[in-house]
């Protein structure tokens, strides 16, 4: 017998031949507690989410997908999907339940005549950048390089060609998904149409993606890099940069962050991304690059998978501990920068970060109503990232975020990204996220979902 949770947080037996016949089935097989390779599958990009789950499934395919929902929804188990395991909250993983591990799951095909890729489930965004890439061409990606492509489309998809090209759900052509009742569906604008509508920012809620096929836009040498400034410039810099970014073309982004410098003093830094010709990007970021007294201008022409990994260090490094806090907000008053700057003159750790990532251009003009994502107006999406090296320190790192955020969230909006919900964020913060779609995705939830099988997640409950 193997002790399983259940999706009702109860603990039930299952019979050593039913999770005998499960192993046996999985072309890429299943881990159970002291098994080799358990150790390294069970953990996820946050360091600080530290669970056993009591079988972890490796499949290689849509039918070892299949396979493991079958088993999950048969037993009643509780269950989690990790494609890049990149969640905050640690959604790709559980205390005691199942895992269903995508993360072999790595084949990519980039077919440049038509401008498309196909890809599956388990693959980073470092990894079709550079099949892309290979081509001259990319579509809209995330703002570090090892967050899943599952994840990050199925909560809509910000990055840096969001301005030019929409989100990364905006240029979804189509997707093969394992439902709760253990169908294998290619759902596109014409098949399905519902269900690739609520996978378009629905989150995991509608089962497991095993295939993506994207458009793809031509792009390969671009602008990029920070314009970074002493904090004692910090509240004039964030109150320049509020007013520069409505002005924006839809190729250029800007983004703004409060951090430490690699000497470990708290720093100003304006991020800067342009999606065409250099020389119209020099005029456009003009403006902030004269603006005050800056320490470093470290923005110039790059590849497009340079500026990818920009922010990588340390944002995607493995195994870092963790605590977020994020909200969507249409103002950035003048009240909330000096909150932050206050906050970020005594960061508890020199690897946290305040950011505001701007929302605008191509992915704004696309209705509310047209995809599950329903941020669809010009906004600011502010993350507030604790991040450190030691878990002994984590109660000490985690009561400071909390404390900026008491002190910050009075001047955002109760609403979010859902990719980036924090594990403390409440039910009603989602329901507000997703706005007037959430009546049309409890009922499609109904419908693909009735027992609400995948729920680790930024949960939509069945209507």
């Amino acid at each position: 017998m193997v002790a399983i949770t259940t999706l009702d947080g109860a603990r039930i037996d299952v019979g050593t031949a039913d999770v005998g016949a499960l192993k046996t089935g999985l072309r890429g097989g299943l881990l159970l507690s002291g098994d080799e390779g358990y150790e390294g599958a069970r953990r996820v990009w946050n360091g600080n989410i530290d669970r056993r789950p009591a079988l972890i499934a490796r499949c290689t395919g849509p039918a070892d997908v299949q396979q493991t929902v079958n088993f999950a929804r048969t037993h009643g188990l509780l269950l989690s999907v990790r494609g890049g395991g990149h969640s905050a909250p640690g959604y790709g993983t559980n205390d005691g339940g199942l895992v269903l591990d995508l993360s072999p799951m790595k084949a990519i095909s980039v077919d440049s005549g038509k401008r498309t890729a196909r890809v599956e489930g388990g693959v980073l965004w470092r990894e079709l950048d550079a099949a892309t890439q290979a081509h001259g061409l990319a579509t809209t990606g995330g703002t570090v390089s090892n967050t899943g492509v599952g994840g990050l489309t199925l909560g809509g998809g910000l990055g840096w060609l969001m301005g030019k090209h929409g989100l990364t759900i905006d240029n979804l052509l189509s997707a093969e998904v394992v439902t709760a009742d253990g169908q294998l569906r290619k759902v596109n604008a014409m098949e399905h149409p519902d269900l690739f509508w609520a996978l378009r920012g629905g989150g995991g809620n509608f089962g497991v993606v095993t295939a993506f096929e994207f458009r793809l836009h031509p792009v390969t040498q671009v602008l990029g890099g920070m314009v970074i400034y002493p904090l004692d410039q910090a509240a004039a810099v964030l109150r320049f940069y509020r007013d520069f970014c409505p002005t924006l073309p839809d190729e250029a982004e800007a983004y703004a962050a409060l951090l430490t410098s690699p000497e470990g003093i708290p720093v100003a830094a304006l991020l800067l991304g342009y999606n065409g010709p250099i020389v119209d990007g020099e005029k456009v970021f003009a403006p902030a690059r004269q603006f005050g007294k800056p320490l470093a201008d470290l923005v110039a022409p790059m590849p497009y998978s340079a500026r990818q990994v920009m922010l990588d260090t340390p944002n995607a490094e493995h195994g870092l501990h963790r605590y977020w806090r994020s909200a969507f907000t249409e103002q950035i008053s003048d009240a909330l920068i000096e909150a932050l700057v206050a906050a970020a003159a005594k960061f508890s750790s020199p690897l946290s970060a305040l950011i505001f990532f701007y929302l605008h251009g191509a992915g704004t003009r696309v209705p509310e109503g047209a995809t599950a994502f329903a941020a669809r107006r010009p906004q600011w999406d502010f993350d507030a990232i604790g991040q450190w090296t030691d878990g002994s320190e984590s109660a000490t790192h985690i009561a400071w975020l909390r404390d900026v955020w008491g002190r910050v969230e009075p001047h955002l909006q109760g609403s979010i990204y859902i990719n980036h919900i924090a594990a403390d964020d409440t039910p009603e913060k989602v329901r507000a996220s997703f706005g007037a779609n959430h009546r049309r995705l409890r009922e499609l939830k109904a419908v693909f979902d009735p027992t609400n099988l995948f729920r680790v997640n930024a949960n939509v409950s069945p209507a």
